[in-house]
């Protein structure tokens, strides 16, 4: 049985440390009282928006938080429940940066209203569907990139979607297959509404949501560094209206109505460009098609020229096609003809070669001169140079084979 002294003095000890705490509490409270709303913004910057949500435990709390730069997390509206948490940060979390409109569900009878000039058939369809405001996105005004799938439930013309003035980032489109796929309508010269714009992606697959002229992004000229505008049959105008635009690096207009001429590009144009794919219509251009065998020449050396003054420069697939309406193309029934042109690159030598579908190639058409054997980059040269003639499937041809000739080759291989 413990002596009473030792007792009490145990009991002295362990009234002494919950007062210690209680002071430590105390002190600890009055330094989180003192705290100011901007320091709480700081503390806040370094959480997600879900935490900095749970964190507003008073009013100095709440109030930071609508001051909050919110870290680069992207906040992606999925469901009607993520919906409704978007709506509640208009007013607790403004400062959200990021955020990804997507699907509002799989099989889900819900959609945004609809905005001016919808579809009409799509509206009729969908008129009992639960409808949600999308105009609330408005109140992000700090909204550094906005990403719209192509299956979010969007029906019409929405003018606020491109109204955010910090705005650097907007990407339209690209998203799986869904039955809410969207009836977005929306025009280049709508895009002076975000004049900070650096990227900008567009995937048109369903056709008609983007048209209008590539002229329009000239409001862009100083910001601009990328460009991806595919399968935006709707899209017009000179891909060299973005010439001198300076800090353009990847420039990708396939299957636009783009048109142009790859021989016009001069030494101070698209002078940051790295990358560049333009459609067929433009000279020069991803899959163009010329009419003659005997035009390749001129269409895979106005290419050339690109590749020889901008070395560094990809020209992501680049190839050309022998138009299906030449007197030279036929069809073999197995795409084994050799009807298209790729260029060709062994170390520094650039060519082109004729191939198939089935990258069934002829003899390369070399550009450039054999590099000299003293040179830095001759073993290189060599190396790639086997390579790319293992691969040749119709030895001996430089052109593609008549159909008579490849039927020869066919019997005898």
């Amino acid at each position: 049985m413990p002596h009473p002294k030792e007792k009490k003095r145990r009991l002295e000890k362990e009234e002494d440390a919950v007062a210690a705490t209680e002071e430590n509490d105390d002190n600890l409270t009055t330094t989180i009282d003192s705290l100011g709303t901007d320091v709480f913004a700081q503390i806040f910057g370094f959480l997600p928006p879900k935490d900095i949500m749970r964190a507003r435990l008073n009013n100095k709390m709440r109030l930071a938080a609508t001051i909050t730069i919110v870290p680069d997390a992207d906040f992606r509206v999925y469901n009607q429940a993520k919906y409704n948490c978007m709506a509640a940060m208009t007013s607790a979390l403004p400062g959200v940066q990021h955020i990804s409109l997507r699907s509002l569900g799989w099989n889900r009878d819900i959609k945004y209203i609809d905005g001016e000039d919808p579809d009409e058939q799509r509206a009729a369809r969908t008129v009992n569907w639960t409808t949600l405001d999308i105009g609330i996105i408005s109140s992000f005004r700090r909204l550094r990139s906005l990403k719209i799938d192509e299956n979010a439930p969007l029906n019409g013309r929405y003018n606020f979607l491109f109204n955010f003035p910090l705005l650097k980032i907007l990407r339209i489109g690209g998203a799986s297959i869904t039955r809410n796929v969207n009836y977005l309508k929306w025009d280049l010269g709508m895009l002076s509404g975000v004049p900070l714009l650096e990227v900008f992606s567009c995937t048109d697959e369903f056709g008609g949501c983007l048209t209008g002229n590539i002229n329009s992004l000239r409001v862009l000229k100083d910001t601009l560094e990328e460009v991806y505008m595919h399968d935006c049959h709707e899209i017009q105008g000179n891909f060299m209206d973005l010439a001198d635009f300076p800090r353009l690096k990847e420039l990708d207009l396939d299957e636009t109505a783009v048109t142009g001429d790859v021989r016009e590009i001069g030494e101070q144009d698209f002078l940051a460009l790295e990358t560049l794919v333009l459609p067929d219509g433009v000279y020069g251009g991803k899959g163009y098609e010329f009419q003659n065998i005997s035009d390749a020449a001129d269409v895979a050396k106005a290419v050339y020229s690109i590749k020889k003054q901008r070395p560094s420069l990809l020209l992501d697939e680049w190839y050309g096609r022998l138009s299906s309406h030449s007197p030279d193309w036929y069809d073999d029934g197995f795409e084994r003809a050799p009807l298209f042109i790729c260029l060709v690159e062994a170390g520094t030598r650039v060519g082109y070669q004729w191939e198939s579908v089935h990258n069934q190639s002829c003899e390369v058409i070399w550009l450039d001169p054999e590099p000299e054997e003293e040179s830095s980059g001759y073993e290189e040269y060599i190396e790639k140079l086997h390579d790319i003639e293992s691969r040749v499937f119709f030895p001996g041809f430089f052109q593609p084979p008549t159909e008579d000739e490849l039927d020869r080759i066919d019997r005898y291989t």
